[in-house]
């Protein structure tokens, strides 16, 4: 055989395996900081929390006008039936644009709790469940899903109660005459102010049914938005942004069907303070539904229906957005 050929081969193997001086004193990380275990296990998270505020941030004006619609008293005879234009007229008539945000630093202060536990939550049941039934090669079902979904919910709910509380004080201040509004500055002023004149306890107020309203909404927005994320992958020609959207509506109606009963009673809870002889309106979450189904009509659980649906709605959807 040719030298000549033997050393040009020999040159060709030595050069493709020369190391230059920088790849031997600077290790390669393939993966980088953000695929570690760790931030792998915490993104869902971070990312719950980010796409909460988002959402809270948009649809606030939406909430502040569902919350005003909860807290009328309807059995008043001769009192209006108002209405979210009615609301929003109103508030524009008096120049008081800003109330459209009133409660926004509570709002973002509960979405950065509940958001981001109950999809972190959510995620990681899921990943748990996946994982074992890959191990028994079957598929994980509706009810599981179901499960985890309410389970999400509940702890997420439970862990974000005292910033639901301080939102709808704040939003519910504009309601009072000037000399008996709060005027809270800021979310931690509220949490300050109403454990000061009404104990730790008062934080939790409506626990009870902000627990079941955000259990029966993560049953739509999670468990009902991957079923029909699901289903419309298998039986349309999408795009998988608009397979999404679509999805995030249904979930969302579905959520407020089951849900705005619970963010009713949850509502009127939450802003109720004792009266001069220590008393409350309500002792409990059905006590308020008795007295408001007796008083003002089972229907009254369902005005602001619309309102209600448009502020969930973004929430079913944004985080899940690029999948």
């Amino acid at each position: 055989m040719d030298s000549s050929l033997i050393a040009s081969d020999m040159q060709s193997e030595v050069d493709t395996v020369t190391i230059s001086p920088q790849q031997r004193t600077e290790p390669h990380i393939p993966n980088g900081m953000l695929h570690t275990p760790l931030m792998r296990s915490i993104m869902p998270f971070i990312n719950g929390g980010i796409s909460g505020i988002i959402a809270t941030t948009v649809i606030q004006p939406i909430d502040m006008v569902k919350v005003r619609l909860q807290l009328v008293d309807s059995s008043q005879m001769g009192v209006p039936k108002p209405t979210p234009l009615s609301i929003a007229r109103t508030i524009l008539a008096q120049g008081r644009m800003l109330d459209f945000y009133a409660g926004l630093s509570a709002g973002l202060f509960r979405q950065g709790i509940y958001t981001t536990s109950r999809l972190g939550f959510f995620d990681m049941f899921m990943k748990r469940l996946q994982q074992n039934h890959q191990e028994q090669e079957t598929a994980v079902s509706f009810a599981e899903r179901c499960a985890a979904g309410l389970l999400a919910g509940g702890l997420g709910a439970f862990l974000a109660n005292p910033a639901d509380v301080a939102l709808v004080r704040m939003q519910a201040d504009g309601l009072l005459p000037a000399a008996k509004r709060s005027n809270y500055k800021s979310v931690v002023d509220a949490l300050v102010s109403i454990t000061k004149a009404e104990g730790v306890r008062a934080l939790w107020a409506g626990a009870t049914p902000t627990i079941a309203r955000a259990m029966s909404l993560n049953l739509g927005q999670l468990t009902f938005f991957f079923e029909a994320k699901t289903r419309l992958k298998t039986q349309t020609q999408w795009s998988a942004s608009t397979q999404t959207l679509a999805a995030s509506a249904i979930a969302g109606f579905l959520s407020a069907v089951i849900g705005i009963p619970f963010d009713f009673v949850k509502t009127r809870l939450q802003r109720q303070k004792s009266g001069p002889d220590g008393k409350v309106a309500y002792n409990s979450m059905v006590d308020c539904f008795k007295k408001v189904a007796t008083e003002e009509g089972w229907m009254r659980f369902y005005r602001g229906f619309g309102t209600f649906y448009f502020r969930i709605a973004p929430h079913a959807g944004l985080p899940w957005l690029d999948n």
